[in-house]
């Protein structure tokens, strides 16, 4: 099912994918099986959440190498949420390194869960046929009404170029065909149904969805209208009068909130319209990231897109880059500020719009309650890396000999550059986290901005705390000296907090030799060549423009600020 690219490379599951399987049992009984397969990485839990919606149970996979890791506790407090019944498996279970009886511990203790694992081998075939006894006998079969109109509910879309958006549905009442007149509330849009099927490998087409069925609609809704598609809405009967009591009865969950900000820009200013269509294609199959127009200075039209963490941001950047083939630029991440300024309350995603004159005690910013699992002997590396992001230790557990549960309060600011990367190389790869946003809290931060041949850049305007804004000045200064390429006249490279300049370099000039062609003569002829050469370096030092390259803000985005 992880048929993307990026699946491929990196081994993870990005997006939620519908499947159906036909099951013939050994006593010739017929079972279909509606399975969506969601990600394990915290960023992707809106994927996960929506998901639950369609489901009456769910099958929790643990790694037996791993054990039961950060994002493995966030995941079953979803489905626990949902009221979902959970039947934990254990997964390659004949690797060497792996530990079933820790793993089994870890399950009833960290979970909560008092069924029984069952042991399985996906690669090797081994456990199968019993996990597949226990969806039957475990899991109830979907209730099925069809004597009454139809309700159903949007969980999932994507955009296919034949056909425009296409819905993914679970239908908890009556049928769906071909040619009906569906309505979707609470939009009160009203669409024809030109399309019905479900999702195996390929999209296969059916006569009616009826309930109990997981499958797709496609109702000609084009590329103009994807906005007005909203997942978690309800679909019924357009005589169907009970809308306000259906969504009460089926809980459809909330929007997702983005956490972290960042800018997209083409770099190519004529495939403006090709990144806007590009933008609008994702939003469809990936409702948990939003985007508004934005113009910058410096690198002209553009969109501000919110994410759910920094591999989300990451893997929108790489879908954008390949599947759209679309040279982008994308500005260092930011998050939700809050301050107060003349009375009232501000929220801001970009430290830009933060007034130079704002008192700096009176600025929140956003913290989370981070929850690692990692092996007892990378332990004092892993506290000493939260101490270095300005975190405090809430809680500690040894949940078996050899792991240990961690749990920090951190600013989230400190997580989103690079913490995922030095985690997992501190720890070889072993440790692994989940966080959840706790509220603001008063920090003492400084709005530290980048001043290039004198002019404000702010998209690389960042907010950072007081003791560490000197050093994240000197960093930043010099890795934008490597990067800024020579011009024919000095460019001044500064950093401003508290309206003072704090830190300064400066790119040297491109020589030309004018005295290359004076063979002799009389000095003042030379004086006045080189009098003419500096004129003109002052002039254009005033009015020229610093050319600031595409990936400067992807090379600023990758050091680090400790």
């Amino acid at each position: 099912l992880d048929n993307m690219q990026l699946e491929k490379e990196r081994g993870i599951t990005i997006k939620a994918k519908s499947v159906r399987m036909d099951y013939i049992h050994s006593n010739n009984t017929r079972y279909i099986f509606n399975l969506i397969d969601t990600p394990g990485h915290v960023d992707f839990s809106y994927e996960v959440t929506r998901a639950l919606v369609a489901c009456e149970g769910a099958i929790l996979v643990i790694d037996a190498t791993q054990g039961v890791e950060a994002q493995t506790i966030a995941n079953a407090l979803l489905a626990k949420k949902a009221r979902l019944i959970i039947i934990p498996v254990i997964n390659k279970i004949d690797l060497v390194n792996s530990n079933i009886s820790s793993t089994c511990k870890q399950i009833q203790s960290e979970l909560n869960i008092d069924k029984k694992p069952l042991l399985i081998s996906a690669k090797k075939n081994i456990g199968i046929d019993t996990l597949i006894n226990s969806l039957i006998n475990d899991i109830p079969p979907a209730k099925i009404i069809l004597d009454t109109s139809l309700l159903a509910i949007i969980f999932d879309s994507f955009y296919d170029p034949y056909r425009g958006a296409v819905l993914l549905i679970r239908v908890f009442e009556g049928i769906i065909r071909k040619n009906m007149k569906i309505l979707f509330s609470p939009s009160h849009r009203e669409y024809k149904v030109l399309e019905v099927g479900y999702m195996k490998l390929s999209m296969v087409e059916t006569d009616i969805l009826s309930s109990g069925d997981v499958g797709y609609i496609v109702t000609g809704i084009g590329i103009k209208d994807i906005h007005n598609i909203k997942i978690g809405e309800t679909i019924t009967d357009v005589s169907r009068n009970q809308v306000k009591k259906d969504l009460k009865l089926h809980n459809i969950h909330e929007q997702s909130t983005p956490f972290i900000f960042a800018s997209i820009y083409s770099n190519n200013m004529s495939e403006y319209n090709n990144l806007k269509i590009a933008l609008e294609k994702l939003r469809l199959s990936d409702s948990s990231f939003n985007y508004t127009a934005d113009k910058s200075q410096a690198l002209g039209l553009g969109f501000r897109c919110g994410f759910l963490g920094s591999l989300h941001m990451e893997i929108i950047q790489e879908r954008l880059e390949r599947e759209f083939n679309l040279n982008i630029i994308i500005t260092f991440p930011s998050v939700v500020y809050k301050f107060k300024y003349k009375g009232n309350v501000i929220t801001i995603d970009h430290p830009s719009q933060i007034p130079n004159n704002i008192k700096i005690a009176e600025i929140l910013e956003p913290y989370v309650e981070i929850v690692i699992t990692t092996p007892v002997k990378y332990l004092g590396k892993i506290i000493e890396l939260c101490h270095q992001k300005r975190g405090s230790q809430k809680f500690m557990k040894y949940v078996s000999t050899i792991s240990v549960m961690l749990t920090y309060n951190i600013p989230l600011a400190e997580i989103i550059i690079n913490f995922h990367t030095v985690l997992k190389s501190i720890s070889k790869g072993y440790a692994s986290f989940s966080y959840k946003h706790i509220g603001f809290e008063y920090s003492d931060l400084v709005k530290l901005e980048m001043l290039i041949n004198f002019t404000v850049i702010n998209e690389l305007t960042i907010i950072v705390h007081r003791t560490k804004v000197y050093n994240v000045a000197k960093i930043y200064i010099n890795k934008l000296k490597e990067i800024i390429p020579r011009q024919m006249f000095n460019i001044p490279i500064q950093a401003k907090a508290n309206n003072k300049i704090i830190a300064r370099e400066n790119i040297s000039a491109l020589r030309k030799d004018v005295l290359a062609k004076c063979y002799g003569g009389d000095i003042s002829r030379k004086r006045k060549l080189l009098e003419k050469q500096r004129e003109g370096k002052l002039k254009m030092k005033k009015f020229g423009k610093v050319y600031i390259p595409s990936d400067t803000f992807i090379n600023l985005f990758k050091i680090s600020l400790d």
